[in-house]
C-alpha cells in the first residue's frame, strides 16, 4: 500500500514537471518569436524596386534616443543592413556602433516616410555612423569613409543607391581649425563619395547641429551646411529647430531624433522631385 502510494505520487510529480516545462517552453516561444521575426533576413524584391540609403556621420545620426519595446515595429517595406552584412526588419536600434549605448536616431523617421512615398519599392538602410568621430574619418582615405562605400558598393548588386544622411559636426566644433574648414572638406567628401558610387547626382542631405549644442564651432558648422546647400548641387539642409536634447546636452531625445528624420526625409524627396522635373 505504501509502495503504491510512493510510486502514484512520484508519478504525479513527473507529470507535473513536465507540465511546467511544456509551460516554459510555450512562454519562452511566445517571447522570442517577436525578436526572431525581427532578426530574419528579409527576402528582398528585383533591383529595381530597392532603393538604398546610406546613414552617416557620428552619434546622433546612429542615434541615441531611448528605445520603446512595446513600439518597436518596422515598417512592411523598411529594411536595414546588420552586422552579419543581411537586409533584415529596421527595428530600433537600426545603428550597432556601440551597442550598450545605440538608440532611436533620425533614420527611424526617415525610413517610412520615404517607404510611404514609393509606394511601389522597398527601403533598404545601411547604418554606417559611429559615434564620437571627427570628419577626417569620413573624408576618401579615412577608414568610415571606405567602410561606408564598400558597403554601398556590395549592396548596388541588389539595390539602387537612392541618397544619403549625414549628421557630424560635433566632434568637429571644439578645434578652429577644424570648423573653419569644414565647410571645404565635407564638399570635397561629397563629390568623392558621389564618384566612387557611380552617382554622379546622388541626392545628399545635412542635418543642422542641435540648437542646445553650444561648443564654440557649433555656429560655424551649421553655417558650413548651408553654404554647401547653396553651392553643391542635389544636397539639401534638414533643419534642427525646436528639437529637444537628452539631458546630457549632445545627443537629440527618441522623438526628437524621430522628427528630424522626418525632416530629413522631406528635404531628400524635395531633391528626388527636383531631379526627376529636369
Amino acid at each position: 500500500m505504501i509502495l503504491s502510494l510512493v510510486f502514484e505520487w512520484e508519478s504525479q510529480k513527473m507529470k507535473i514537471k513536465w507540465l511546467l516545462n511544456l509551460t516554459l517552453c510555450l512562454g519562452m516561444s511566445v517571447v522570442l518569436s517577436p525578436l526572431l521575426a525581427a532578426d530574419k533576413t528579409a527576402e528582398l524584391p528585383e533591383k529595381e524596386k530597392f532603393h538604398i540609403y546610406l546613414l552617416i556621420g557620428q552619434s546622433n545620426m546612429a542615434g541615441r534616443g531611448k528605445v520603446d519595446p512595446a513600439s518597436n515595429k518596422a515598417h512592411p517595406r523598411v529594411l536595414k543592413l546588420d552586422k552579419a552584412g543581411n537586409w533584415v526588419p529596421a527595428t530600433d536600434p537600426l545603428h550597432f556602433d556601440k551597442p550598450k549605448i545605440a538608440g532611436v536616431g533620425p533614420g527611424s523617421g526617415f525610413g517610412p516616410v520615404i517607404a510611404d512615398a514609393y509606394p511601389e519599392v522597398t527601403i533598404g538602410l545601411i547604418p554606417a555612423a559611429v559615434g564620437g568621430t571627427p570628419l577626417s574619418r569620413w573624408v576618401k582615405g579615412g577608414d568610415l569613409y571606405e567602410r561606408a562605400v564598400k558597403l554601398a558598393k556590395e549592396n548596388q548588386k541588389k539595390g539602387v543607391i537612392k541618397g544619403a544622411i549625414w549628421h557630424q559636426g560635433e566632434g568637429d566644433s571644439s578645434n578652429p581649425k577644424l570648423y573653419n574648414s569644414y565647410q571645404k572638406r565635407l564638399s570635397g567628401m561629397i563629390a568623392d563619395l558621389r564618384t566612387d558610387l557611380g552617382e554622379p547626382d546622388m541626392p545628399f542631405v545635412m542635418g543642422e547641429l542641435g540648437e542646445f549644442f553650444t561648443r564654440p564651432g557649433a555656429p560655424t558648422v551649421n553655417q558650413a551646411l548651408h553654404g554647401i546647400a547653396k553651392e553643391v548641387p542635389a544636397t539639401a539642409v534638414a533643419s534642427s529647430k525646436g528639437l529637444p536634447a537628452k539631458s546630457d546636452q549632445v545627443h537629440f531625445n527618441a522623438e526628437s531624433e524621430r522628427e528630424f528624420g522626418k525632416r530629413y526625409a522631406a528635404q531628400m524627396l524635395k531633391l528626388q522631385k527636383q531631379a526627376a522635373e529636369k
